[in-house]
């Protein structure tokens, strides 16, 4: 994640304000849409389904209400909402999410994936929508300083995603979780020493839950940019989605939405 991201996560933290696949839009090729659900007019409202691993805050988790709510929620909601849909969120374990898509479950999925080219092989990928990076967290007092560090130790990840990939690359086997909250909480009674994941997701755990013991190790792991994945032949709503992305960019929509999570300007991209 871009120094400028991570040092507004940190203020944020600081004020404790942080808390597909089957079809294009044409008739030949409609979303998903089960005829449940009808417009104002009578006529039937037009659903994009949309995969997400809801439990990844701030991008994606179930408010109070158990409705789903976060970042990349509310970037869909809108980009919808643009194009003339509403979308419908199901949740899913991450690391099916993939899979999913090519069986035809959704029409889109967006759950802070970033875009890898092992995924675009079987996805076909919007306009990079985020930018980010892998951080670690340890319990206070760690030895741990760097990524380097990590070597020879036992390191928990949310199974499937880069945060998995960038120890694997270490040469460790890590510790895999479905949840980065599962993997934080075995490193609390000892089972591992290190948690590897988003640098926003770290730090919006730790203000949610203050009274742990844990800090967070600034790493030198490489950029990351999430990405909207669809179906590999799903151009058409690929590329309806990227237009809208692109007027949120020059029209200001993406920044407040960034604004309202991040608590400061969007870094370009």
């Amino acid at each position: 994640m871009k120094k400028s991201l991570s040092n507004g996560i940190i203020a944020v933290v600081m004020m404790g304000l942080l808390a597909l696949t089957g079809c294009g839009g044409n008739q030949s090729q409609p979303p998903a849409n089960d005829g449940a659900n009808n417009g104002a007019n009578g006529g039937e409202e037009k659903v994009l389904k949309i995969g997400s691993a809801i439990e990844y805050a701030p991008f994606e988790f179930m408010d109070e209400k158990q409705t789903p709510t976060g970042f990349d929620i509310d970037l869909m909601n809108e980009i919808a909402k643009d194009l003339g849909y509403t979308a419908k969120f199901e949740s899913s374990s991450f690391d099916g999410l993939v899979a999913a898509i090519g069986l035809g479950k959704y029409d889109a999925v967006i759950s802070a994936m970033t875009i890898t080219d092992d995924r675009a092989k079987s996805v076909l990928f919007s306009d990079p929508y985020f930018e980010s990076a892998q951080i670690i967290a340890v319990k206070k007092g760690s030895a741990i300083k760097s990524e380097q560090d990590l070597k020879g130790k036992k390191v928990g990840v949310q199974q499937g995603t880069t945060g998995q990939f960038a120890v694997e690359d270490l040469g460790i086997d890590p510790r895999k979780f479905d949840t980065i909250g599962d993997a934080i909480n075995d490193m609390m009674i000892g089972g591992s020493e290190a948690v590897v994941a988003d640098t926003p997701t770290l730090y919006y755990f730790i203000t949610q839950n203050p009274n742990m013991d844990i800090e967070i190790i600034p790493s030198a792991f490489e950029k990351e940019y999430f990405g909207i994945a669809f179906k590999l032949d799903n151009k058409e709503l690929a590329d309806q989605v990227n237009a809208t992305l692109k007027k949120f960019m020059d029209n200001g929509k993406y920044n407040e939405i960034y604004k309202k999570w991040f608590n400061e300007d969007a870094p370009k991209f």
